[in-house]
């Protein structure tokens, strides 16, 4: 099969488009075709080498996919050649861990593309536990799109962040492959939403997908914004996707005993804020990762009622992986781009 593969760390052009053998699955398991793949900001940071240094080669990045089944396992019930499925795009790898929730705190947990080989690539192998029938009625590029930011989506607003009907919510980078599936999962649950973005183009998208206040970071204080929209109040729950500086203006930018779910770290790892504003004014600083099964599971549910969208930007062949990698490091994809392995 061919698939895009990384033997070392670096730059873009270590992803090399070649043939490699095809996988068998084993028993419990099923043998996915991909349709497509989409590309996540997440394996940019993989393929540098800065988010698992000891990362064993020859590898294949990439966590999220559209597909069909090509074979069942042995023992394998409950799909059927040819059925349209997603996997799950992380998942514990040792089986008497399968039932551990939230699943990322699994001792074996981990992404697709990261501690086994990932969907860059024409077929997959993976545990039919965690493979999901695919009823959305959408092409496979824009499902591609989906896995990682729907499925986290759902977790960081509806689990972690609480959000409800009537919440004043902010959402950070609401034109990214994250940001945009978040403002509508609060929409769905009847928040107000307001976005950063950084150029008026990723505003019009953000407004496309129901966001009540969109802010120009480049020319506005989103504290100051948020403050004047709530009347003084501050928001409800804020979802930082950046990390860094932004974070600690994220925890000025929430009510008391509001909520911030730090969700991100593009603005960098190391945050300093005051300690005595955030303990006087009893703030909740939490963290979201992943998801688990049953948040995808809701996500899709909405999906396939359409109230969210795919945040799909456009299809690259398989074999112009590095191309994608390079348009999403210098931040020039709206929403989310994928990889189709049987185009030319």
């Amino acid at each position: 099969m061919k698939a895009a593969v990384m033997h070392q760390f670096g730059d873009v052009d270590v992803l090399k488009y070649e043939d490699v053998e095809t996988p068998t699955p084993r028993p419990g398991h099923i043998l996915i075709k991909i349709l497509a793949a989409g590309v996540n900001r997440l394996e940019h940071y993989i393929r540098e080498g800065s988010v698992a240094p000891e990362l064993p080669f020859p590898h294949i990045l990439g966590s999220d996919a559209a597909g069909e089944v090509a074979e069942l396992g042995q023992g394998v019930t409950g799909f059927k050649i040819g059925e349209r499925v997603i996997p799950m795009p992380f998942y514990p790898l040792t089986k008497d861990e399968y039932d551990i929730r939230p699943i990322s705190t699994a001792p074996s947990f981990s992404l697709l593309g990261l501690g086994t080989p990932g969907t860059y690539a024409q077929y997959m192998v993976i545990p039919a536990r965690w493979v999901i029938k695919d009823n959305s009625g959408l092409k496979p590029e824009a499902v591609a799109t989906l896995p990682v930011p729907l499925s986290t989506a759902v977790r960081s607003i509806k689990v972690v962040g609480e959000v409800k009907a009537g919440n004043k919510v902010l959402v950070h980078s609401g034109a990214s492959a994250s940001g945009s599936i978040q403002i509508q999962v609060a929409k769905v649950l009847g928040a107000e939403v307001a976005t950063t973005v950084r150029d008026d183009a990723k505003a019009e998208y953000a407004k496309s997908l129901g966001a009540d206040l969109i802010i120009n970071t480049r020319k506005e204080d989103f504290v100051e914004r948020v403050k004047a929209w709530t009347s003084g109040f501050s928001a409800d729950v804020v979802i930082d996707n950046l990390g860094g500086d932004i974070l600690a203006k994220s925890i000025d930018a929430t009510r008391p005993l509001g909520i911030i779910v730090a969700f991100g770290f593009v603005a960098g790892t190391e945050v300093t804020f005051n300690i005595q504003n955030f303990f006087t004014a009893q703030k909740q600083l939490r963290g979201s990762m992943a998801s688990d099964m049953e948040d995808f599971v809701w996500g899709l549910e909405q999906v396939r009622a359409g109230k969210i969208k795919p945040s799909f930007d456009h299809a690259l062949p398989l074999s112009q992986a590095a191309e994608a990698h390079r348009l999403v490091a210098m931040n020039k994809v709206t929403g989310k781009l994928a990889l189709l392995p049987w185009a030319e």
